[in-house]
């Protein structure tokens, strides 16, 4: 799988965006600490611009802008053949078909090196208005089947149900992960009291009062 695979398997912009707040939230109460987390959800990360991050601990990541102007993702698989560090920058293509209203996060810092090179190996975008992802036209090299890990990175994004992404908590965090909680949560209903309890009986609402807010997730009080 590439970018090109995953560009036709991810949700629209709405419910990619809901899927991304889901995920952030489920983390927030599975993982108090946020350095430890592996996705989350900034709703006030710069005026008029939501994101969300994945970041592994490993050095892959990816980042999902979302703004008035449509949706950036790029993502970085450190251990892919496409990674720019053994190919003297970006491979061709990734980056050369971002338009103009999505070219300033190409330079981005949070998405550069110290060195101003962009981290990147597999890059998609979607306007308002478009009626699907784009990526760019890109030669990938042969002999591995996901040259731009882009099946790696964006696996929950492409397969967006509640059991994927308990396979992945267990997995990650090994412990039990309540199947009906995750539902609950991937369906935006109010996050309760009960619903934290049953991923993480240590949590209480007030703890994740922050994050609640950061998401910008519904919740109640009991």
């Amino acid at each position: 799988m590439t970018a090109h695979d995953v560009a036709r398997l991810l949700p629209d912009v709405p419910m990619l965006r809901d899927l991304c707040r889901s995920m952030a939230v489920l983390e927030a109460v599975l993982s108090p600490d946020w350095g430890s987390r592996y996705h989350s959800f900034d709703a006030g990360w710069s005026p008029g611009e939501e994101m969300a991050s994945m970041r592994n601990g490993s050095g892959d990541e990816y980042s999902i802008v979302f703004s008035a102007a449509g949706v950036y993702i790029c993502g970085f698989d450190h251990e892919a053949v496409m990674s720019p560090y053994g190919n003297d920058g970006p491979w061709p293509g990734v980056l050369d078909s971002v338009p103009e209203v999505f070219r300033h996060y190409v330079a981005e810092p949070a998405f550069c090196d110290e060195d101003g090179m962009p981290v990147v190996t597999a890059c998609l975008w979607r306007e308002t208005g478009d009626d699907r992802w784009r990526v760019g036209e890109i030669d990938y090299p042969d002999g591995t089947s996901d040259p731009d890990g882009a099946s790696y990175l964006f696996a929950r994004l492409v397969d967006p149900s509640p059991e994927t992404f308990r396979r992945f908590a267990e997995d990650y965090y090994e412990v039990p992960v309540d199947l009906d909680a995750v539902r609950h949560v991937y369906a935006l209903h109010p996050l309760t009291q009960a619903v934290v309890t049953a991923l993480n009986a240590d949590l209480t609402m007030k703890d994740l009062a922050d994050d609640l807010v950061a998401v910008r997730y519904p919740s109640v009080a009991g």
